[in-house]
């Protein structure tokens, strides 16, 4: 009985000081791709958010992070999301859109004239794009941005007749793109953006739209002459997760990712506005010139044909109803 009694003493020490099975079960790690390169303020950020997720999370959730467009292009990304090969990515507009295409309302060329009222918009409509990504199956861990794309060109491009003597970039497979190309009557060249540095060292392409710090990090603007400064569409950005692979998190994980994700995104948020403004200023210090303002005509007829794009993508690509609340915030900023 002593003996007995000794062993499930020894026994009850054991399995108390033995990790419990649901622990051990909860380590997670998420693959998580992204086409920044290492280095940028992105990747910073993402280095940054998946040590303190390591560390709040006691080493049971880390991230495995595959930059620079390892992964392939956004396309491959979304689809190695989908066959279980990643599990979260860090996308542009144009990767989020290939699953859930309304994200491009805030890409609309010339929609918004200020970081104000992106926030503006974003604090009324986030609630449906959380919602409607669950409804697609993925969970929208954060938002982030990319800044406003300018084009950037051999020649000054200071209205739609200079734009139509060049040979213009379009990012590959992108609806949006197209569609406002098509209203400008350009043709552009379609290619990933993997491809273009190549294509504009060769004189495939001559004219590019990018926000400054990717034409910095990509290399970009050492193949151009000239940035236009006039904002020709706002670039959005976001981390989002299979939901499949979220619900395998445990409580306690989710919480601290969510929390954790957002917080970082807030602060790469002000980093990138900030870094855009310093971005122009190192290319001017590297020789790039800035072409001057369109003219009031020109601007005009530039904004009237990307609204014809926005009214032939209302209702396939982005719903009527979305934007319409979109532009009611704006008008209520206007004055108008």
């Amino acid at each position: 009985m002593h003996a007995l009694f000794r062993f499930a003493i020894l026994l009850a020490a054991f399995l108390a000081a033995a990790p419990a099975p649901s622990q051990a079960a909860a380590e997670r790690s998420i693959k998580f791709a992204s086409l920044a390169p290492e280095g940028t303020t992105w990747m910073r950020i993402m280095r940054k958010l998946a040590r303190d997720v390591k560390e709040e999370t006691k080493d049971t959730l880390r991230f495995r992070i595959y930059p620079g467009g390892v992964s392939g292009n956004e396309r491959d990304v979304v689809r190695k999301i989908r066959v279980g090969q990643l599990h979260a990515a860090g996308f542009t507009g144009v990767g989020l859109g290939e699953i859930l295409p309304a994200v491009r309302l805030f890409e609309l060329p010339f929609l918004f004239r200020s970081y104000e009222e992106v926030d503006a918009v974003h604090e009324v409509l986030d609630p449906w794009y959380e919602k409607a990504f669950l409804e697609k199956g993925y969970v929208l861990l954060g938002w982030a941005e990319v800044g406003f794309a300018h084009f950037f060109s051999q020649v000054p491009i200071r209205s739609r007749q200079d734009l139509l003597g060049q040979k213009v970039w379009m990012w590959e497979g992108d609806p949006l793109a197209r569609t406002y190309f098509q209203e400008m009557e350009i043709r552009p060249i379609p290619l990933a953006v993997t491809d273009v540095l190549t294509s504009l060292q060769t004189g495939l392409i001559e004219t590019v739209y990018v926000n400054p710090i990717a034409a910095v990090a990509l290399q970009w603007f050492t193949k151009v002459q000239y940035m236009n400064p006039l904002p020709m569409a706002y670039v959005t950005g976001a981390l989002i997760m299979k939901k499949d692979q979220f619900d395998r998190l445990d409580a306690t994980q989710k919480a601290i990712l969510l929390r954790k994700t957002r917080e970082h995104m807030r602060s790469l948020k002000k980093l990138t506005r900030d870094e855009n403004a310093r971005a122009v200023a190192a290319m001017k210090k590297r020789g790039l010139k800035i072409s001057g303002d369109l003219s009031a005509p020109a601007l005009a007829e530039i904004r009237e044909r990307a609204q014809r794009a926005q009214k032939k993508l209302t209702g396939t690509l982005i719903p009527a109803d979305l934007l319409k609340r979109a532009l009611g915030i704006l008008a209520a900023r206007r004055g108008h």
